[in-house]
Parts: structure tokens; sequence; C-alpha cells
């Protein structure tokens, strides 16, 4: 009620700007206010017209914009503190994120006038100027730039800081820069909030890198994954790396357990045969083994060369002292052997 009875108050056209400034704040999912100031008139409709299927650049009155945001509501009258000097609202169906973004990558470099502030610090490159030889050399010297007539032509000798960021440009300056072509401000709509979702964010909430951000992005995704399969929980994502997963680790118990599953069967058959040569490869006395078994060769040499720990302790074993058995014993436990043998590949 209080919003109509100002709306009252004020002439017709104020009143039917204020109308139509609501209709354009109630249309989008994000509203900001940027800061307009310095910036040409030509310029300004080039980036309106930039923005056109993006977003919608409103400039009015600075009151009606308040008046239009407190008649909204919503959160949108928390953007009235910001509205000072000479701004406008900007409109957009996306984020405040991307808006930033857009609004910072339209800006350009311009020239810088006498009596305005530099923005950043104002450097004269080292190089050579182009320029002939002349009283030029004289006010680059007179700026702060290192500069001197060489081969013919004015040369800038190092980097040259000729003013530091907040103070002020002088005519004198303004006209060297102008000279050389240095343009070192940017020129553009300098976004002082933006208020979506109920959220309202300023400029250094917005400013993010895009590739570090997305960096973190897929490393948080790794880790959740891993986590989730480390933890056994199924998704959508790592249940078919949870079933390999579980796969691979049944099949390793099965053939451990030397389990006679027909999908085992190929890799215990293997490994069965592999065993066997091993110990065949150990026997000198070639008569002892099966028929398909005495062309098998003796083991490889570094295997002989270099025997695990288990191996020199059996060594050593057998190397110990015993009760010297009979010439019977002998016999027999040869005997029992070759039998033992014939049983496993008769």
């Amino acid at each position: 009620m209080s919003a109509e009875r100002k709306t009252e108050t004020i002439p017709q056209w104020k009143k039917e700007e204020v109308d139509d400034l609501v209709a354009t704040l109630e249309s989008y999912d994000s509203v900001g206010i940027v800061n307009i100031a310095g910036i040409p008139s030509r310029q300004l409709q080039d980036m309106r017209r930039n923005l056109h299927g993006t977003a919608e650049l409103r400039v009015s009155r600075n009151t009606l914009m308040e008046r239009a945001l407190d008649e909204v509501d919503d959160g949108l009258e928390d953007l009235t503190e910001f509205i000072g000097g000479q701004v406008g609202l900007i409109c957009t169906n996306d984020n405040p994120f991307t808006l930033y973004q857009q609004l910072e990558a339209s800006k350009t470099s311009a020239p810088i006038n006498d009596g305005e502030v530099a923005p950043n610090d104002i450097v004269i490159p080292e190089g050579d100027t182009g320029m002939d030889p002349g009283q030029f050399v004289g006010e680059l010297q007179a700026v702060g730039a290192e500069a001197r007539i060489q081969e013919g032509s004015i040369q800038v000798m190092a980097d040259s800081t000729v003013l530091e960021a907040g103070e002020t440009v002088d005519s004198q300056l303004a006209n060297v820069l102008s000279e050389l072509g240095i343009e070192p401000k940017e020129v553009g709509l300098d976004l002082q909030a933006v208020f979506a979702d109920g959220v309202l964010f300023e400029p250094e909430e917005l400013e993010l890198d895009v590739d570090e951000y997305q960096a973190d992005i897929e490393a948080a995704v790794a880790g959740a994954r891993n986590l989730s399969i480390n933890a056994v929980y199924p998704t959508a994502q790592t249940v078919g790396s949870l079933l390999g997963k579980a796969s691979g680790e049944a099949k390793s118990v099965g053939l451990q357990a030397a389990i006679e599953d027909e999908d085992f069967m190929p890799d215990l058959i293997s490994k069965a045969d592999g065993q066997v040569r091993a110990l065949a490869a150990q026997i000198d006395d070639p008569e002892a083994l099966p028929e398909e078994l005495q062309g098998v060769e003796t083991a490889e040499p570094e295997t002989e060369a270099e025997p695990d720990e288990g191996d020199d302790e059996d060594s050593e074993a057998d190397d110990e002292p015993e009760a010297e058995p009979d010439d019977t014993d002998d016999d027999d436990d040869d005997g029992d052997a070759g039998d033992a043998m014939g049983a496993m590949f008769g």
C-alpha cells in the first residue's frame, strides 16, 4: 500500500516509467546494478546492442529505479543501497556468475583523459616509439620515461612507470599517452551487485577462475567416486566398477581355493600345469618322471642362482647331517617317489 501511495504522488510520466521498470524487473531471473560513469553515449549504445538477446540494460533516474525496486520487493529492494552516481539496471535470465563474466569480457581499452584517476599503474613500455627525433623525447622524459634518441628514432630504454594507481592524470601525461596510442583504462559496465534466487551477490563473490573451478569440481567428483567404490556404496556411476571389482575378487578367491568351477577351470589347469612343470624341472633323474615330462627343461638359471629365502632354508636343512639310512631304504624311497608320480600322471 505504501508503494502505491508513493507512486500516485508522482507525475504521470514518472508513474509510467516506474510501471515499465517494474514490468522489466519482474520478467527476469537476475537483476543487477551497473556503473556507467565515464562511458560515452555512443559506446553505451553499442554495449546495449551487444547485450541484446542475453541481457537488458535500463537507464533511468535513480529515484525512479529505487521506486521500481521497492515496488517489486521480493528482496530486490536490497539493491537500492548500490544506486548512486551514474548507474543503470541490468536484467538477465543467466546466473550471476555468467552475467559477471559477460560484462568483464565485453570491456574494451580506452584513452585516459586529463583529470581522471589512474585505475592501475600506467607504464610506458620499453621499445622503439617509431617517432623521429624531436621535442617529443623531452616530453617523454618530463613524464618520467627513460627515453633517448637512438638509431634515428626516439626509443624508450626500459619499462617506465609514469603514474601509479590512484593518482590523477595531468594534461601532459594524457597527451603523451595519446601520442603513443596507450589506452590504460578499460571501459565497460561495472557490476556493483546482482540479486538472484533470493541471494545478493557482490563482484568479489562472482570473480573466479573458471579453469581452476572446473579442476576442483573434477577432483571432487573423482574423490567421491573413489569413496563410493571403496565403501562399496552402489550408485549409477559406480555400480559397473563395483561389479567388476567383485568379479575379480571372487575369481581370485576361487583360484586360491582351487574351486572346480567351469569359469575357473582353464586358469586352474594352467596354474597346475605350471606347478607340475616347475617341480619336474627340479628332478635330476628323468626316468623318475612320466614320459610326457621327461623333456621339461630345468629351471631358469637366475632362479637357481638366486633362490628365495625359503629355498635357502630348505637347502640348509638338507645339508644337516642325518642318520645314514641303509641302501634298502634308499631303494624304497626312490620306488615310492616313482610310484607317486606314476599315480599322478598315469
